[in-house]
């Protein structure tokens, strides 16, 4: 189920919300948390009813690990470390869930063309957001291990993990910042009911301002590069540098704009969900975007990947191999193709030479140009469905030519992208009107790249602009025009991962 569908905005999302502040309201904490689950269980499941057994079975195996820890604890130092083993077992579980799922008939295919053998493919469909649950719940277990962390109630956990807001998409959230707050929604400490209602208009808000990223401009955007990577062959060097900036902007106001419906959504529920975005293309240098892109992830493997490898205490070579490490995990991470793990190698390469002490000495709006610079490029490969693919849009961007692709590309979003770019594309052409066209497509996508590189996070806008009457009818105007855009949207492109 998607949370940009007539289904969720009119019937999933006020029924499931209504039952919860009901429960909570007469007192039946633990029931709504009960319900919370089961209609979040409902949500996963719409349309795949076997991805609901998958995830109960991940979420049991996970849970009976912890409680197995637990009990050997109990029984003294000599089981306790028999409970390390469970552990240690757990966190094989989880990644050979998802390496079954995800990665499995990847591997087929490698082995296959190394080997000359002939394995058939099993043709597994990859369930949505298994590698955002497998990494909450791979925390868990690793925390359990090291002991960080007690073991939770079964109700508490399952919630932790199945969380509709967060579920299929993320932000990649640690137990020890949600589990505490269900914890307290159970005992009645943390009161759903009452107050200001603040966090109301705030969760609308985050919620219809995130929808048009994602409708509005992702989707938008989306057209224009999904049109130009369908046929790269066709693409001259301007059209491939409209496409390439199109899902830059694309892939970021998508998945902000997930993020952002995320935050809203949960903050109707008096849950608050961790900041997955900080204004990443306004970054300085590739360490600065990962410190602003995807922000949980990066924090996962901070926490249990660079760190227990020894981070950066052990001199400059182990502290450039663990950062290899942690960008070739990520890579790998995002998709079962080489074009996701030479991404993630490229960018570790680009981690590891901001290392030198020359790198800071370049001017800061140098430094700005050429960590956006690379971005782009190294988004043409995170696109592309192969490395030839993207080496043959390398290939056309820096190609110099020019034969009017550029023209063909604006005309396949006039009938549904009613901007200024389309409007442009329709009432010129020729090579007379060349110039100026070319002129204005630049000015838009200058003016956009100063908008993502001063503006600010919508939690951040949303926080400090306080909700009056004028912004609360724009709000309305703006979750009018998301409503009716509806019909053509896509799915999110972080549910492909």
């Amino acid at each position: 189920m998607l949370f940009h569908s007539y289904l969720f905005i009119f019937v999933f999302f006020p029924v499931t919300l209504f039952l919860w502040y009901w429960l909570n309201r007469i007192g039946k904490h633990r029931f709504a948390q009960i319900l919370l689950a089961v209609l979040s269980l409902v949500f996963y499941g719409y349309g795949h009813v076997s991805y609901i057994v998958l995830i109960l079975v991940s979420v049991l195996v996970n849970w009976l690990t912890s409680s197995l820890i637990e009990w050997l604890d109990e029984r003294g130092e000599e089981k306790s470390r028999a409970g390390t083993v469970v552990g240690i077992a757990g966190i094989c579980f989880n990644i050979g869930l998802l390496f079954y799922f995800k990665y499995f008939d990847f591997f087929l295919t490698n082995i296959n063309r190394l080997f000359s053998m002939d394995f058939p493919m099993k043709k597994i469909a990859l369930p949505l957001g298994i590698s955002f649950f497998t990494f909450q719940q791979i925390s868990f277990v690793a925390d359990r291990i090291m002991r960080k962390t007690e073991h939770y109630r079964m109700l508490d956990y399952i919630n932790y993990v199945t969380f509709f807001p967060q579920l299929v998409a993320g932000p990649i959230v640690n137990h020890r910042d949600l589990v505490p707050q269900f914890q307290a929604i159970g005992t009645g400490e943390r009161k759903v009911c009452g107050g200001s209602g603040e966090h109301i208009l705030t969760g609308i808000r985050l919620f219809v301002l995130g929808m048009a990223k994602k409708v509005l401009l992702a989707d938008k955007f989306g057209i224009l590069a999904d049109a130009g990577y369908l046929d790269v062959a066709s693409l001259d060097a301007p059209a491939a540098f409209l496409v390439m900036l199109c899902y830059t902007f694309q892939i970021y106001f998508d998945f902000s704009g997930y993020c952002d419906m995320a935050l809203g959504i949960a903050k109707l529920f008096r849950i608050d969900l961790p900041r997955n975005f900080d204004a990443p293309y306004r970054s300085c240098s590739v360490k600065e975007f990962w410190n602003r892109w995807h922000m949980t992830l990066n924090a996962f493997f901070t926490q249990y990947v660079y760190i227990p490898l020894g981070g950066s205490r052990r001199g400059l070579l182990r502290k450039l191999r663990n950062t290899m490490v942690v960008f070739l995990l990520s890579g790998i991470w995002h998709g079962a193709a080489w074009t996701f793990v030479l991404w993630g190698i490229l960018h570790g390469l680009m981690l590891c030479l901001e290392n030198f002490s020359w790198v800071e000495k370049i001017p800061r709006k140098l430094r700005w140009f050429f960590t956006f610079t690379f971005i782009n490029l190294a988004w043409v490969l995170f696109r592309s469905n192969s490395i030839s693919a993207a080496f043959m849009f390398y290939q056309k961007l820096f190609s110099f030519t020019n034969k009017g692709k550029i023209f063909e590309l604006c005309s396949s979003i006039e009938s549904s992208w009613n901007y200024p770019l389309g409007i442009l594309a329709g009432k010129i052409g020729g090579n007379a009107a060349m110039l100026p066209f070319y002129c204005g497509i630049v000015l838009l996508l200058l003016l956009l790249a100063v908008m993502l590189c001063r503006g600010r996070e919508t939690y951040v806008y949303v926080a400090e602009k306080e909700a009056t009457a004028g912004k609360m009818f724009l709000l309305a105007l703006l979750f009018t025009c998301s409503v009716v855009s509806l019909s053509g949207v896509t799915s999110f492109l972080y549910f492909n991962f």
